[in-house]
């Protein structure tokens, strides 16, 4: 029995989504710490079982069982409390994909500090902003990709970093991650009482598509409602390797590199690179039999750019996709390429799986699926009444019975955002979509991003969606321009692949091409193209740049 079922109410399989919706609970039990009663616990039953597999584009190679990880963390926590960092302490972990982030996370925890993963494209505005907001006291980071030299510019205005830890390299004004680990003994013992239950474990920054990023905060329950990430979603395996393609400074990382991961007793493999190459990560696959693979479409859609006869991925039993939504071509050539279903998911930093293609639910190209157990999920209309099939609406979550596990705590000192998205027992996501009569659910866009015109709401997806089938189109953004007879009017502005001539003639082939594979009345009047989009640091377009330059 993995030990993630130890966690749950109901043990056994379940009969179908019906049976799985019912009568899944994730047990809270006082006293949970994700260090101390899930690594050290698997340290102990399991020393010699691989937990972390690690490379890198120069062939380096690491493995790392459930024993040493836990030996790493104790080594870290000691390390890091000598330096001053205790309960309560925020630190950020700037740690791209090395395998140093696994025995930081896990110190933090142990210490009842509060972890901070954070990617390396900060700017110095960018640290200045996180170290201010959140508090942040100490950073252990990369000496990679020039994230150490923003650190320091932004140094005379955040006098409260007082801790700075460089890994694989020495620096004056840094302390040696490695000189720090020689240092410190394999035994910890926690200060009591530990952090546990609603303490707070995590704060991640948001991506900001309409403003200054927000500060998530997640308490030491959040790895449990991981279990449906990993097991109900990913299908992880006991004894299996699974890979998501994820910095470790994202939410994601956690999702697909920790916690659901290590509760069913999987091993996480993290491949070390800078730059995505799909040609890499299926080679990758092959060499090291992974056995379940998450990443985003975009990603997806590289790989299917390459030559698939040259790989075994025989190894391969499991695929999910998340972050963006699906288009079925994607689906389809994965599908008949590598006879694996592809299983779409959708949550957010607040939350973990809210929607999900579970084992009982057949995939339905497209559609994020149905409601994870873990959440009163709901559409709702802007009068707040539930929406009919067919009809679009907000998703939101139902909190007047609890926050369930999974659920963040807020935003972090600042109860007004808070209750901008919370109160009344109702969480509202900002996104839109419609459920069909079979109950799959359908994203249409950001609240914000919705485009009406002639009395029609549209979605951006749907029409970036209908642009990414053309050959032309590398990627595109949809938004609503002002008409003086439609109200608005829908624009694509659209990045080219390479080879292709920007012109009135393809303009038009673009146009006709949206009439046919979707709704004649979404198809964009308006047409521009761009040499980049705007994007955020996790790389979502940010349409409100492109609504402001539309106005």
């Amino acid at each position: 029995m993995a030990l993630y079922q130890e966690y749950l109410d109901v043990q056994g399989d379940f009969l179908n989504y019906e049976d799985f919706y019912k009568n899944f609970k994730v047990k809270r039990p006082s006293g949970f710490n994700f260090a101390f009663d899930v690594v050290d616990r698997l340290a102990k039953d399991k020393p010699d079982a691989l937990a972390l597999l690690w490379c890198n584009t120069r062939g380096d190679e690491k493995r790392i069982t459930f024993k040493e990880m836990s030996a790493l963390a104790n080594r870290a926590a000691n390390a890091l409390r000598e330096q001053g960092i205790g309960k309560g302490d925020r630190v950020m972990l700037i740690l791209k994909r090395h395998h140093e982030f696994w025995p930081c996370v896990l110190a933090l925890h142990k210490l009842g500090a509060v972890g901070v993963p954070a990617t390396h494209l900060l700017t110095k505005k960018d640290v200045v902003y996180r170290v201010k907001h959140a508090n942040i006291k100490g950073v252990v980071c990369t000496s990679e990709s020039g994230i150490a030299e923003q650190i320091e510019a932004a140094l005379p205005e955040i006098p409260q970093l007082a801790l700075r830890v460089l890994v694989r390299a020495e620096r004056s004004g840094w302390l040696s991650y490695e000189n720090l680990m020689d240092a410190a003994p394999d035994a910890f013992e926690p200060d009591l009482p530990i952090a546990c239950d609603d303490d707070p474990l995590l704060l991640y920054f948001t991506s900001g598509t309409t403003g200054m990023p927000k500060m998530v905060v997640h308490n030491h329950w959040y790895p449990l409602a991981h279990i449906v990430t990993a097991v109900y979603w990913q299908q992880v395996e006991p004894a299996g390797l699974h890979l998501t393609i994820s910095e470790t400074g994202w939410a994601k990382s956690v999702w697909g590199k920790l916690y659901g991961q290590w509760l069913s007793e999987c091993a996480v493999f993290a491949y070390d690179f800078d730059r995505f190459a799909a040609g890499e990560i299926l080679e990758r696959i092959e060499r090291y039999r992974i056995t379940s693979f998450c990443a985003p479409p975009t990603m997806y859609r590289f790989i299917l750019q390459e030559d698939f006869s040259r790989y075994d991925l025989s190894s391969l039993r499991h695929l999910s996709v998340a972050g963006e939504p699906l288009s079925p071509d994607i689906y389809e050539t994965i599908l008949q390429r590598t006879g694996l279903t592809m299983r779409e998911a959708f949550g957010q930093t607040e939350l973990v799986v809210l929607l999900g293609t579970f084992p009982w639910v057949k995939p339905n190209p497209g559609s994020m699926g149905k409601p994870s157990p873990l959440f009163d999920v709901d559409l709702i209309a802007d009068d707040g009444s539930s929406c009919a099939a067919g009809v679009p609406g907000e998703i939101v979550v139902r909190t007047h019975h609890g926050a369930p596990a999974g659920m963040f705590l807020g935003y972090d000192n600042d109860p007004e955002m808070t209750a901008g998205v919370w109160s009344d027992g109702i969480y509202h996501t900002g996104d839109l979509a419609w459920k069909d009569e079979w109950g799959y659910y359908w994203y249409m866009s950001r609240k914000d991003d919705v485009i009406k015109s002639s009395g029609y709401r549209i979605g951006p997806f749907e029409v970036e969606s209908a642009l990414a089938e053309h050959p032309a189109v590398l990627e595109s953004a949809i938004t609503g321009v002002p008409d003086p007879m439609r109200g608005q009017a829908v624009k694509a502005t659209i990045r080219l692949k390479p080879g292709w001539e920007r012109s009135d003639a393809l303009k038009k082939e673009l146009q006709d091409h949206v009439k046919k594979v979707t709704a004649p009345y979404k198809y964009p009047r308006i047409i521009e193209f761009v040499d980049e989009l705007p994007k955020t640091i996790s790389g979502k377009i940010r349409r409100v740049e492109l609504r402001e330059s539309n106005k």
